[in-house]
């Protein structure tokens, strides 16, 4: 089954013990965390305060995505929170592979961040080869609450093409924009985990297990 990623940056951050618990206990689900630094993108969101009472609140496990221009520095700073993946952006970094190396003695799953206009051809099979998950960014990373764009599916399609063809194990994981109408689109590209927020938070908690429920529906 897809995993569904709640993306707590669309949460109401004064009350994030409400906003969590109705998805307690739902398989195949991760609590994603925008961590951005206003400088890699324009927005800044939060740090380790914040993962640390999410942590309290939920079992869930916890999907971090540094939007930063330092993910070294967070990767370290990070360790003792046991994440379960955590993803940095390819364009931050010189070297993509040394920083997954360095990420894979700490943390369960690495993954790999593409911003909408790098072209998955950067990525060097050595770097495919190592990583847990592959991160499309259907939006311009920074904000929440964009409009999806169809043009990253193409690298989707190459990243599940490649996946196939060499039998790597990534998952394919994008984020933004993804409704009940962009996931059936994005599943048919070949991800298999998607990250949502303004859609599954934006209206009453009792309706959010049930959104959850109609990412995975394919069209």
């Amino acid at each position: 089954m897809q995993i569904v990623s709640p993306s707590i940056l669309s949460c109401d951050f004064l009350n994030l013990a409400s906003d969590l618990k109705p998805l307690e206990g739902e398989k195949n689900l991760w609590i994603h965390l925008d961590i951005m630094d206003g400088h890699f993108v324009p927005n800044l969101s939060f740090g380790r305060p914040i993962i640390e009472g999410v942590k309290e609140h939920t079992s869930l496990p916890l999907d971090a995505h540094l939007m930063v221009s330092n993910p070294l520095f967070h990767i370290e700073n990070l360790v003792s929170l046991d994440l379960h993946n955590i993803t940095f952006h390819y364009e931050a970094v010189d070297n993509a592979l040394e920083a997954v190396t360095l990420a894979k003695k700490h943390y369960e799953s690495v993954g790999i961040a593409l911003k909408p206009k790098t072209p998955f051809r950067s990525l060097s099979p050595d770097l495919l080869e190592s990583i847990d998950l592959l991160l499309v960014m259907s939006v311009e990373p920074g904000l929440g609450g964009q409009q999806f764009m169809p043009s990253s599916l193409e690298s989707v399609r190459q990243a599940q093409a490649q996946r196939e063809k060499k039998q790597y194990s990534y998952q394919i994981q994008i984020d933004g924009g993804i409704n009940k109408e962009t996931a059936p689109r994005a599943l048919a590209a070949g991800c298999d985990n998607l990250v949502a927020g303004s859609y599954i938070f934006n209206g009453p908690s009792t309706d959010y297990k049930r959104k959850v429920q109609s990412l995975r529906a394919k069209a």
